[in-house]
């Protein structure tokens, strides 16, 4: 399959620093951990890895400091087919996240600090727009800076490109951001934080939906863990059930599989209900494995296990 139109994602990357343990510490406790491992990770740098493996013409647009883990950075993306467009920024530090992962079940709690990346700037964009505007697809998050990611989608916006808000991890937003957005993609707990909707059933999530594009977003996808995603829009409403490739390891980066997934499909021309269930397997299979930007699928791992579904 052709790498279709470009991608371009704004986000952040950060050093994962991930620890496996029974239980979560109490506050003034120290308790024995099971295991420690350190990867990329980064809701934007994860969705740029997922875009990447499989097979997407993507582009990466962040700022890191000048330190070890900026050359794990650019490692990772090189191994993943990402092309990046960096700002080094020697004054500050490349981003990390304290990521815990409870083994019984495989559920996690994270601390970002995002570094670098805090210091995007609309400027910064501006200096990009070419980029951006150049893209088929566009995707940011909410762990940078949001003036920098309301310009990015003004530009992209207004170049006719198809642009995707994954309003993570949940912040209160501008108004006139949802209307930059062909596409928003919350989980339940985004939804309900945009939206004051609580969503535990399918019927929650096709209300929230509707608040979402009563602001004037033109498609919401809201992802539901082990429900699979609802892909609404004016015209339609659709459940797409999970995609199960195994049993769960760790769901960690599941959400960013997804995006980047659907980034990729919607950039190759997919229609958006197939480009929904080609994300739900692209994190079926992410789940599967540990890690968050590891645990990325390739393009034929993918079509196998939509071919067996």
């Amino acid at each position: 399959m052709a790498s279709g139109n470009p991608v371009v994602i704004l986000g952040v990357f950060v050093a994962d620093t991930a620890y496996r343990a029974d239980r979560q510490p109490r506050m003034g406790e120290t308790i024995l951990g099971n295991s420690f491992k350190l990867g990329p990770g980064g809701k934007g740098s994860n969705q740029a890895v997922a875009a990447g493996k499989l097979g997407a013409d993507i582009t990466f647009l962040t700022r890191l400091g000048v330190d070890a883990f900026a050359d794990m950075a650019k490692a990772t993306w090189k191994d993943a087919g990402v092309k990046s467009a960096v700002i080094d920024t020697p004054q500050s530090y490349t981003g990390a996240a304290y990521i815990f992962i409870e083994e019984t079940t495989g559920n996690n709690a994270i601390i970002v600090s995002p570094g670098a990346a805090m210091l995007i700037s609309p400027e910064d964009i501006e200096a990009n727009a070419g980029l951006i505007g150049g893209a088929g697809v566009f995707v940011t998050q909410l762990e940078q800076p949001i003036d920098a990611a309301l310009r990015a989608l003004e530009i992209a916006r207004g170049a006719g490109v198809t642009t995707i808000l994954n309003p993570a991890p949940a912040a209160k937003l501008p108004d006139r951001i949802y209307t930059l957005c062909d596409y928003v993609t919350p989980n339940e707990t985004e939804a309900e934080e945009l939206t004051g909707i609580k969503v535990s059933s399918i019927d929650d999530a096709r209300r929230a939906a509707d608040s979402l594009l009563k602001k004037g977003v033109g498609s919401v996808v809201i992802t539901l863990g082990e429900k699979g995603a609802l892909l609404h829009t004016a015209d339609r409403s659709d459940h797409v059930p999970v995609v199960s490739a195994g049993p769960v390891v760790e769901t960690t980066g599941a959400g960013d599989a997804f995006n980047g997934g659907l980034a990729a499909a919607l950039a190759k021309g997919v229609e958006p209900l197939q480009a929904v269930r080609f994300a739900c397997a692209v994190a079926g299979i992410s789940v599967t494995r540990p890690g968050t930007a590891p645990s990325m699928p390739t393009l034929q791992e993918v079509e196998a296990l939509l071919a067996k579904v």
